[in-house]
C-alpha cells in the first residue's frame, strides 16, 4: 500500500540522502525539488506498484483526482515526466494518470507497457502448480481466454475448478455456459473500479455489455436515449482505456469477457431494484434487448439480460402474474410523456412482457415511446399503439415463401422476390423495408440489380420479364414474349441488356431501353431454369431440365459448348468473377464446377444431403457458396473443393443465395418466409426478416356437410362451422405448412399431408391425432382417402405415392415413376385405380392392386397441379399451370375437352357430385363453373385478393367453398354466384390500432396493415376497444346478409380480464387498474358476440 505523498516524499529522502540531510522541508514543491536532484544525483530505479490505490473512490462525477493526502502523487508523476534527470521511475496501475498522457510516445520521456495476457501455454503452467487438470486443447484456450489470460484471475479460477470440478476444465466450462459466475476476489477488484466511474462511463460500460461486440463510436453513440455528444463519448471511452476496463480492436471498443459478464450482473440488478421501485433510471437509459441488434446478439441479449431480469423479478415479486402488474403499471406512469423522460422503457416493459409470455393482445399502448420492441411473430390482436413512436421496434414482415433473393452493388439494399407476386426492397443492415414493388401476376421467380443500383430486373411465373425504379417501386418497362413462365433473369455488366430463361426452353436476349427482344437461343429440350453473363457479356450460360449446360456466344447466338455430367435438372449456374469456370447446381445433390473454355468438368462439390438450389461466387472468386433443401448452406473454398462452413438456422429448404458485393455477407430467402443475413468469417445468423402470412392451401367439405376442414401455412387444420362460418376447432400437431386435408367417407377421420414430410390421421370425435404416418422424404402436398375409408393415399415431393392403412398406419404400397413432386392424388369410384399428377407435366394411373403404372396422360405444357374422377368414373379432369383444364376418357386416355378462360395456372378443380360440371381454381384469383359436355364457362366467381389454391363442394352441390392465398375461405351459392360468407382466421396483428403511429415507413405501416392492423381515432383506449368489438359484430350481423367477413372466435378476447390503461378526460394518464386486485373498478371490453 502507498504512503500519504508527504510520508513517501520524507522516506525517499532519507534514503536517498542518508545522514547528510537531517531537516526536511515541510512542504511538497520543497521536497518534489529536492528529490529531482537526487535523481539527477544519482541514478535511481524507484518503483510503485498498484498505484491505482492513490485514486479516488466513490466520486462518480471524476476520474484520475487522487484521494485527499495523495494529491501530490500527481505532481511527482508530472515533474519526473518534464524533467531531466538520469533516474527512472516504474509504477503499475490499471489506470494511467492523466498527467502523464500528453508526455507519453514512443519517443518521449514516458513509455507505456501495456500488459497483456498470458499465452494459452503460460496460463496452463499456472494451473499446473495448482494440482492436476484435465481438458481438450480448444477447452484449454476457451478458459483461459475468457479470463483474458489475467494471472490473478487465472489463479482463482484454478483453484476453484480444482476445488469444485476435479480438475475438468470442461465441466467448469459447461457450467459457466448454464449461469453467469464471478469469483469473489475478482467482483470486489471489479466493484471498487466501478464505483469511481462517472455516470457517462457507467453508460457506456452497460452498453459495451449489451452489444456483446466490439462497436466503433458511432454505433455507441446512436444507442444513447439522451443527448450526448460524440466528443463527450470519446472523452469517457479514453479515460475507460487508461483503467483497462474496456479494449480497442482497430477501430471499435469491446470488454474483457469478465468485465462484460461483471457489468451485465451490475446492470440486471440497477434495472430490477428500478422496476421494483418504480423509479427508472437506467430502465429509460439502456435497452437490455436491441431490437435492430444482429440476432445471434439478440439471442445473447434474451438469455443473458431478459430472462435474469424475470428470474430475479419473480424471485422478489412472488409470480408471474404480480410480474405482470409491476412492468403494465409503469404505463401509465410513462404515457403521455416525451422521449426523452421514456427512453427505452415503453419498448423494455414489452420485451420483458414477451418473455415473461404474457398475452398482450387489447392491452393500450397508446401515446407512449416503445423504442427497440421485438415484437416479431408476437400476438398484438386489438393491441392499441395510438400516437406512440415506434422507432427501432421490429415487426413481421409479409414476406410469403421467398424464391429469390439479391444484394445491390452498394450493399445498402436487398431485393426479394416471393410467392405473393411482389419485389420487396430493403434497407441493409437494418432490414427495414422502404418499398413494395407491385404489378406482376404469379410468383417472382428472379430479381437481379442494375450494375449502377437504380434499376431491378425480375422474372415471374407470368411470363413476363419487368424493369423498376428501385427510388420510387415503380415499373418502368415490361418485357412480353416467353410463352411459359419465366425462371431465371440477368443483366449485362453495362446495364444495356437482359437475358431471360423460361419454361418455353428459351433463352431471350431484351434491350433493356426499348423493351425489344433481341435474340433468342433455342436448343434446350427442356425449361431454363438457370442464365448466367460473363463480366464481358460476350457469352451467356443457361442451365436446363435436360440435365445440361449450355454456353452461348451473345453475338452470334450459336452454342459454343454443352456441358453434361449431372444426373438432374440444372437449377442454378454462376459463373465466376473472371468468366474462366463456373459453377452449377441440381437436385443430384452436386454442385460442380466447369472450364469455360473446354465445356470440362473441373470438380464436383459433395456434401449436401438435398437438392442443390441455388449456387453463387464470392466477387474475389476464391469461395462458393450453394443452398440446399436440406435447409442448410455451405461455404465452399473454390481452391480444394473443401467445405469451409456450414450455415443452420432455416426450416426449409433455401431457394435462394447472394453475396455482397464485398463479400463480407450473404442473403438466403426460403420458403421458410424468412430472408436471413449471414456473417461468412464467423457463419451467424445476423439478421432475419420474417414473414406471416396464412395463406389456406387446402379446403374439404365433410360428407355431413356440417363442416369444412381447412389446411394452411401457419401451421394448422382448422373445422368451420359450415353454416355459421366460426372455427369449430384447431388441430395442431404438424411442424410445417399443411398442404393438404381429406375426410374419410363417414367423416369420422380426418387426414393432412404437411411440409413436415409426414401425414396424421386425426379422430374428429376425440379432436385428437391418432396416428402419425412416416416415410415420404419431402413434403407431402396429397392426401385421398379410398371410398371404403381402409386406404389412405399420399403424394409428395419425393416423387412417390404411398398408400397406408389406415387401421394400422403401415405403407402397403409406395408407386415410383414420376419425375418430380406430385401434387395431388385421386381415387376412382370403385377404389380400384389412384391417378396422381405432377409436375412434371403428366398425369399417371395406377392399378392399386399390382401399384403398376397402367396409363401416363400426356398433354399438359406445365405442372399439373390437381386430377378429379367423376362421380361415375369414366371421365377424369386435371389442371394446369398452363392455364388450362383438361377433361379425359379413363378407359382411352383420349383428351376429351380443353377448358380455356383461366388468365394464370389453375390449381384445382373438382366434378359436381352430380358429374355435370366441373369447378376450378386459379392463380387468376378467380373460381370458374364448367360444363362438362360443352366445355363453356358457365360462372365466374369473382372476390379473392390472391391465387384460389382449392376449392370443395358440399354433398348437396349447392354450395362451393374456395380457399385462398388471401389467407381466406369463401363460401358461394352456385347458383347465384354471390359470396356467401368469408372466413378467416385470426390475423397476427388483427384490430391493433397504428393510428398516427411514429417512427414507421409507409411501407411499415401498409405491412401492418395487410396483417390486420388499422388506423382509426379513437379518443381513448376503452373507446378504442369499443370500436374494434362494434366494427367486429357488425361484420358478423352484415355477414349473414351480404357475404362480408367472419371474424372466427379465435380473434374474439381471451377469457382473462385483459389489462388496460385509459386516459382521463383531461388527457392525463389515468392510474392503472389491475383486474385481480380492484374487482369491479376495471376497464373490462364486451366479449364479441357470433
Amino acid at each position: 500500500m502507498l504512503h500519504p505523498i508527504q510520508d513517501l516524499l520524507a522516506n525517499l529522502l532519507q534514503f536517498l540522502c542518508g545522514e547528510q540531510e537531517t531537516h526536511l522541508e515541510e512542504t511538497v514543491n520543497d521536497r518534489l525539488l529536492r528529490l529531482v536532484n537526487c535523481l539527477r544525483a544519482s541514478r535511481c530505479l524507484l518503483i510503485l506498484d498498484n498505484a491505482e490505490f492513490i485514486l479516488q473512490s466513490g466520486d462518480r462525477q471524476s476520474t484520475s483526482c487522487y484521494r485527499a493526502g495523495y494529491e501530490g502523487y500527481g505532481q511527482l508523476f508530472k515533474l519526473l515526466g518534464e524533467t531531466f534527470h538520469q533516474s527512472c521511475l516504474v509504477f503499475t496501475s490499471r489506470e494511467f494518470p492523466k498527467e502523464l498522457v500528453p508526455l507519453e510516445g514512443e519517443n518521449l520521456p514516458v513509455r507505456c507497457l501495456k500488459l497483456a495476457g498470458l499465452s494459452v501455454a503460460d496460463g496452463r503452467k499456472i494451473f499446473e502448480a495448482k494440482g492436476s487438470f484435465t481438458g481438450s486443447d480448444d477447452r484449454w484456450s476457451v478458459a483461459i481466454e475468457r479470463y483474458a489470460g489475467n494471472p490473478l484471475a487465472l489463479k482463482i479460477v484454478a483453484s476453484a475448478i480444482g476445488d469444485f470440478f476435479e480438475g475438468d476444465i470442461a465441466s467448469f466450462l459447461q457450467f459457466l455456459a448454464q449461469d453467469s459466475f464471478i469469483f469473489d476476489e475478482l467482483r470486489d477488484l471489479l466493484h471498487e473500479q466501478f464505483r469511481r466511474l462517472t455516470v457517462l462511463e457507467t453508460e457506456i460500460m452497460y452498453w459495451l455489455a449489451i452489444d456483446r461486440e466490439p462497436v466503433s463510436i458511432q454505433e455507441l453513440h446512436s444507442n444513447f436515449a439522451r443527448p450526448i455528444s460524440q466528443g463527450e463519448i470519446l472523452q469517457a471511452v479514453a479515460s475507460l482505456q487508461r483503467r483497462s476496463l474496456i479494449e480497442k480492436i482497430g477501430s471499435r471498443y469491446t470488454q474483457q469477457p469478465v468485465v462484460m459478464e461483471y457489468a451485465a450482473c451490475e446492470f440486471i440488478e440497477q434495472i430490477v431494484r428500478e422496476i421494483v421501485e418504480q423509479k427508472f433510471n437506467w430502465f429509460k437509459y439502456l435497452a437490455p434487448l436491441k431490437a435492430t441488434a444482429k440476432e445471434y446478439i439478440r439471442t445473447s441479449q434474451n438469455r443473458l439480460f431478459l430472462q435474469p431480469t424475470i428470474d430475479k423479478l419473480l424471485a422478489i415479486l412472488g409470480s408471474p402474474s404480480s410480474v405482470e402488474d409491476c412492468l403494465t403499471a409503469s404505463l401509465a406512469m410513462l404515457r403521455g410523456k416525451s422521449s426523452l423522460e421514456v427512453g427505452y422503457a415503453g419498448g423494455n416493459i414489452l420485451n420483458l412482457l414477451r418473455q415473461l409470455q404474457v398475452d398482450v393482445s387489447g392491452c393500450d399502448f397508446s401515446h407512449l415511446t416503445v423504442w427497440q420492441a421485438n415484437l416479431q411473430g408476437m400476438n398484438l390482436q386489438k393491441v392499441n399503439f395510438a400516437c406512440s413512436d415506434l422507432s427501432r421496434s421490429v415487426f413481421s414482415e409479409t414476406l410469403d415463401e421467398v424464391w429469390s433473393v439479391a444484394i445491390d452493388p452498394n450493399g445498402q439494399l436487398l431485393a426479394t422476390g416471393d410467392n405473393h407476386c411482389q419485389i420487396c426492397l430493403w434497407q441493409l443492415p437494418t432490414g427495414q423495408q422502404i418499398l413494395t414493388c407491385q404489378g406482376h401476376t404469379n410468383w417472382v421467380r428472379s430479381v437481379a440489380f442494375n450494375s449502377d443500383g437504380e434499376t431491378l430486373v425480375s422474372g415471374s411465373a407470368d411470363r413476363t420479364v419487368k424493369l423498376w425504379s428501385v427510388k420510387t417501386g415503380e415499373c418502368l418497362k415490361t418485357f412480353t414474349g416467353h410463352e411459359d413462365e419465366i425462371y431465371s433473369v440477368a443483366l449485362s455488366s453495362d446495364g444495356q441488356t437482359v437475358v431471360s430463361g423460361s419454361g418455353d426452353r428459351a433463352i431471350k436476349l431484351w434491350d433493356i431501353n426499348t423493351g425489344e427482344c433481341l435474340k433468342t437461343f433455342t436448343g434446350h429440350s427442356k425449361e431454363v431454369f438457370a442464365i448466367a453473363l460473363t463480366s464481358n457479356n460476350r457469352i451467356i450460360a443457361s442451365g436446363s431440365g435436360d440435365q445440361t449446360i449450355k454456353l452461348w456466344d451473345i453475338d452470334t447466338g450459336k452454342c459454343l459448348k454443352t456441358c453434361t455430367g449431372h444426373t438432374n435438372w440444372i437449377l442454378s449456374i454462376a459463373f465466376s468473377p473472371d468468366g474462366k469456370t463456373l459453377f452449377s447446381s441440381s437436385p443430384d445433390r452436386l454442385v460442380k464446377q466447369w472450364e469455360v473454355s473446354t465445356g470440362k468438368c473441373l470438380q464436383t462439390f459433395t456434401g449436401h444431403q438435398n437438392w442443390v438450389m441455388s449456387v453463387a461466387a464470392s466477387p474475389d472468386g476464391r469461395t462458393l457458396v450453394s443452398s440446399s433443401g436440406d435447409q442448410t448452406i455451405k461455404l465452399w473454398d473454390v481452391s480444394s473443393g473443401n467445405c469451409l462452413k456450414t450455415f443452420t438456422g432455416h426450416d426449409r429448404g433455401i431457394w435462394s443465395v447472394a453475396f455482397s458485393n464485398d463479400g463480407k455477407t450473404i442473403a438466403s430467402g426460403s420458403p421458410d418466409q424468412t430472408v436471413r443475413l449471414w456473417d461468412i468469417n464467423t457463419g451467424l445468423c445476423f439478421k432475419t426478416l420474417c414473414g406471416y402470412t396464412n395463406r389456406i392451401y387446402s379446403v374439404a367439405w365433410s360428407t355431413s356437410g356440417r363442416t369444412i376442414a381447412s389446411g394452411s401455412f401457419d401451421p394448422a387444420v382448422r373445422l368451420w362451422d359450415a353454416g355459421t362460418g366460426q372455427c369449430l376447432k384447431i388441430l395442431s400437431g404438424h411442424t410445417q405448412q399443411v398442404y393438404s386435408v381429406a375426410w374419410s367417407s363417414d367423416s369420422q377421420l380426418l387426414a393432412s399431408g404437411s411440409g413436415d414430410r409426414t401425414v396424421k390421421l386425426w379422430d374428429l370425435r376425440m379432436g385428437q391425432c391418432v396416428r402419425t404416418l412416416i416415410g415420404h422424404e419431402n413434403w407431402v402436398y396429397a392426401v385421398a382417402f379410398s371410398p371404403d375409408g381402409q386406404i389412405l393415399a399420399s403424394g409428395s415431393g419425393d416423387h412417390t405415392v404411398k398408400l397406408w392403412a389406415v387401421s394400422t398406419g403401415q405403407c402397403l404400397k409406395t408407386l415410383a415413376g414420376h419425375m418430380t413432386w406430385i401434387w395431388s392424388v385421386a381415387w376412382s369410384p370403385d377404389g380400384q385405380i389412384i391417378a396422381s399428377s405432377s409436375g412434371d407435366r403428366t398425369v399417371r394411373l395406377w392399378d392399386v392392386s399390382t401399384g403398376e403404372c397402367v396409363k401416363i396422360l400426356t398433354g399438359h405444357t406445365n405442372r399439373v397441379y390437381s386430377v378429379a374422377f367423376s362421380p361415375d368414373g369414366q371421365t377424369i379432369a386435371t389442371a394446369s399451370f398452363d392455364r388450362t383444364i383438361k377433361l379425359w376418357n379413363l378407359s382411352s386416355g383420349e383428351c376429351l375437352q380443353t377448358l380455356t378462360g383461366h388468365h394464370n395456372g389453375v390449381y384445382a378443380v373438382v366434378f359436381s357430385p352430380q358429374g355435370q360440371t366441373v369447378v376450378s381454381g386459379s392463380l387468376d384469383h378467380t373460381v370458374k363453373l364448367w360444363k362438362c359436355r360443352t366445355g363453356e364457362c358457365i360462372k365466374t366467381y369473382a372476390g379473392h385478393g390472391n391465387e384460389v389454391r382449392s376449392i370443395a363442394w358440399n354433398p348437396e352441390g349447392e354450395t362451393l367453398v374456395s380457399g385462398s392465398q388471401d389467407q381466406t375461405l369463401r363460401l358461394w351459392d352456385v347458383k347465384t354466384g354471390e359470396c356467401i360468407k368469408t372466413l378467416r382466421a385470426t390475423r397476427l396483428y388483427e384490430g391493433m390500432n397504428i393510428t398516427e403511429v411514429t417512427g414507421l415507413t409507409a411501407a411499415q405501416k401498409t405491412t401492418l396493415k395487410t396483417l390486420g392492423a388499422l388506423e382509426t381515432q379513437p379518443v381513448n383506449s376503452e373507446e378504442w376497444m369499443l370500436t374494434v368489438d362494434r366494427r367486429l359484430l357488425q361484420q358478423n350481423i352484415a355477414e349473414n346478409s351480404d357475404g362480408r367477413e367472419v371474424l372466427t372466435p379465435e380473434s374474439s378476447l381471451p377469457d382473462k380480464n385483459t389489462q388496460q390503461f385509459s386516459r382521463g378526460n383531461d388527457g392525463k394518464a389515468a392510474s392503472s387498474i389491475s383486474p385481480k386486485k380492484r374487482g369491479e373498478a376495471r376497464i373490462k371490453p364486451p366479449r364479441q358476440v357470433l
